[in-house]
């Protein structure tokens, strides 16, 4: 039996939030991937790739795997009701719902992480307890058929988590060997914790004006929903 998963892709999607995972899920035999949006017009990622979806939402079959990757695209679909509202119908009967950095916001605001355990990019981390979620700062986190991932490369680790719950783990080892994921990067900076002060001072600076738009967004849609 064929297993279906859909990635969410949409206009200034973090380009590897999505490129990761697909890589991984696609490797794998009997699985179809899809890249589900409005409409199958070309799009362009948040650093200019162009990316071409291959289902609509009216077209879309039901999903064993729905997932929402992250990037600044994800703003206006927090307060989008046709993008919420395909979200809410296809978790509804998934096997897994599931995101990578900052698409666990757009799941919050589809009203499905509440009292659930989630992770995403550590500059947004503080903004899923406003969606009722208990945030773990953990490279994937898994609560009951919600999986989540956290900033960027994480969505590696995600993909191939996924693929060993779903199958098993010598089948997700197997295709990390085919990628040779063997992560090994030149600096300690990959986590606040790690990184030099003055990097994540930088990094944190460079976030911030992004990071004020988003948080008023999440209050809206948090209102919205009372």
């Amino acid at each position: 039996m064929t297993l279906h998963i859909g990635l969410l892709v949409f206009p200034k999607v973090q380009q590897l939030d999505l490129t990761g995972p697909y890589e991984v899920f696609a490797t794998m035999p009997d699985v179809t991937v899809h890249l589900v949006w409005k409409s199958l017009d070309p799009l362009h990622s948040s650093t200019g790739l162009a990316l071409t979806p291959t289902q609509t939402f009216d077209g879309c079959p039901d999903l064993d795997v729905i997932c929402v990757p992250g990037g600044v695209g994800v703003d206006p679909l927090m307060e989008d009701p046709e993008t919420l509202a395909f979200i809410k119908r296809q978790a509804a009967h998934a096997q897994f719902v599931t995101s990578v950095c900052t698409g666990v916001l757009v799941l919050g605001a589809a009203g499905l992480l509440q009292g659930k355990r989630a992770t995403t990019h550590w500059a947004s981390h503080g903004l899923l307890e406003k969606f009722g979620a208990i945030a773990v700062k953990e490279r994937v986190v898994r609560d009951g058929n919600l999986m989540t991932g956290g900033g960027v490369t994480a969505g590696i680790d995600f993909a191939l988590t996924l693929i060993s719950e779903i199958f098993d783990a010598d089948k997700s080892q197997a295709i990390q060997l085919q990628l040779e994921y063997a992560p090994a990067p030149p600096f300690n900076a990959g986590r606040p914790e790690t990184a030099p002060a003055h990097v994540l001072a930088l990094a944190t600076e460079r976030a911030k004006p992004g990071l004020l738009a988003r948080q008023q967004i999440v209050d809206r849609v948090i209102a919205a929903n009372r």
